[in-house]
């Protein structure tokens, strides 16, 4: 394209939008019966307004309308006399002139719309310049995708701050909605109204995975989190897979399950699922030392889970508006389940954005996470790191003061639960003889310590720390470190 017919070419001398005659017919309007103000006060305010003195109007009436008091040419003049500003808003003429300009109160939430929506195409128009002069180099600190990722977060401000009206529910609504919930659970016997966690306990716990919960998945390393979120992630992907073949063998599942893995590579949580299926090694896949059934078993299963609807994206140092894209594109293109991120440490902030702290850091994360599952309405687990004061005490079973820089973690969080394993401590505690001046106290220790073992063997904690909509507790669980693979605890294991 040549410059000539470039279409930002002459875009400066183009007026921005603006509805002059709409701007006066709805403060006509508000001034003629303060009553109409009720039709705008829920998405205008004055700085949606082009001309500064419509602004300061409109924000007069609406101080005097919502303290209850009258707002009319006579008041307002009073109001601008006092302050020094009714030559600024034109005088009493100007006042009175507007009262000429109402069509009808009838018309005030149409006319506050046409002044909203040119207010947003303002806005698109500067971001647009903004987007314009940083591609041009006006801010060289700045790569492409950088300015790709802190256009999409202004753009998703403006759209939060000036999209579609808010509507409160009828109370009707509400009530519909509950027994519609109510009854999903009742159909599934009682256990699951959400997603399937694939874990039995936890599922009669919290009734499965909600719309719109974040859940907070902590633990210290050599715990077993990124093994645990994996284990649920497949669980509900299976779900969602099984849910669509009802009726059709060969359905394809109608929604995904993401799991945003900023630790691991896909390969990587791909074998470690494959893995735990077959209950071969990781350890061993990676070095090869597996036999031909092995092999033959690993290839048999990862046919059989190849249609399970699990999407991995692996991308390092993700930011909070690059996840929010790729969820949104995931929701229209595939349908959206659950999202699972490992881990909120090692996120960034929207690009663009500079917190003072590393816990506000996290603050706005977790915010902006929560912000997520609420607008696609899906189940956001995020797993997150621990402090190191969870060493120094005796009981080393974590608590919600351990969340590391948590910040508003806990504030932010549906649900917030910890892993924990007494055999991952107790085997670092396994008595040493040059401890100990007596052999028969050495093998007295060593006795009791081997009975400590087979008593926490294969078991882990899964501690429900906070549930916004349910009981908290603990949940036991089996462990298979060789696998890294969590199940039920059950008597019998197959």
């Amino acid at each position: 394209m040549n410059s000539i017919d470039s279409p930002l070419l002459g875009l400066s001398q183009r007026l921005p939008p603006s509805n002059a005659q709409a701007e006066q017919a709805l403060l006509g309007a508000l001034l003629a019966n303060n009553k109409a103000y009720e039709r705008v006060s829920e998405f205008l305010t004055p700085e949606h307004f082009a001309d500064p003195v419509h602004a300061r109007i409109f924000q007069a009436i609406a101080r005097r309308c919502e303290a209850g008091q009258i707002a009319d040419p006579v008041t307002l003049r009073g109001e601008f006399e006092h302050s020094g500003m009714l030559e600024e808003v034109g005088g009493t003429a100007y006042l009175a002139q507007l009262l000429s300009a109402m069509v009808g109160i009838i018309n005030a939430g149409d006319y506050g719309r046409v002044i909203r929506d040119a207010w947003l195409r303002r806005q698109l128009i500067d971001i647009g310049e903004v987007v314009v002069n940083r591609a041009f180099g006006a801010e060289p600190g700045l790569d492409g995708v950088a300015q790709i990722e802190a256009a999409e977060q202004v753009l998703f401000q403006l759209a939060s701050k000036g999209g579609a009206d808010g509507r409160a529910m009828s109370f009707k609504e509400a009530l519909t909605k509950a027994i519609e919930s109510a009854s999903l659970a009742f159909k599934n016997q009682g256990s699951v109204s959400g997603l399937d966690t694939g874990l039995r306990d936890l599922n009669k716990r919290t009734g499965g995975l909600h719309p719109s919960d974040l859940l907070i998945l902590a633990g210290r390393p050599g715990m077993g989190k990124t093994a645990l979120a994996t284990k649920i992630a497949f669980g509900a992907a299976r779900a969602l897979l099984a849910n669509a073949r009802v009726d059709n063998p060969n359905a394809m599942a109608k929604k995904c399950v993401a799991i945003f893995s900023l630790e691991m590579s896909a390969d990587q949580l791909a074998t470690r699922l494959l893995a735990e299926e077959a209950r071969v090694s990781a350890d061993r896949i990676r070095r090869g030392e597996i036999g031909a059934r092995d092999f033959d078993n690993f290839l048999k299963v990862s046919r059989e889970i190849a249609d399970i609807p699990l999407v991995i994206d692996d991308t390092p140092a993700l930011t909070l508006s690059a996840l929010r894209t790729r969820c949104r594109r995931l929701e229209r293109t595939q349908g959206l389940g659950l999202v699972v991120i490992d881990y909120l440490q090692l996120m960034r902030p929207a690009a663009g954005t500079k917190p003072e702290s590393r816990v506000l850091e996290i603050s706005q994360i977790t915010q902006g996470l929560k912000a997520i599952a609420k607008e696609l309405a899906v189940p956001v687990l995020a797993l997150s790191q621990l402090s190191r004061s969870v060493e120094s005490r005796e009981d080393k079973r974590p608590q919600l003061s351990d969340l590391r820089e948590s910040g508003t973690i806990e504030q932010d969080a549906d649900a917030v639960m910890f892993i924990y394993r007494d055999e991952y401590y107790l085997q670092a505690r396994e008595p040493k003889i040059v401890a100990f001046e007596r052999d028969d106290k050495y093998q007295e220790a060593m006795d009791k310590w081997k009975s400590d073992m087979n008593s926490v063997y294969n078991k882990a904690e899964l501690i429900l720390a906070k549930q916004r909509h349910g009981p908290t507790g603990k949940i036991d669980l089996f462990f298979e470190g060789e696998f890294t693979r969590f199940a039920d605890l059950d008597t019998v294991h197959e």
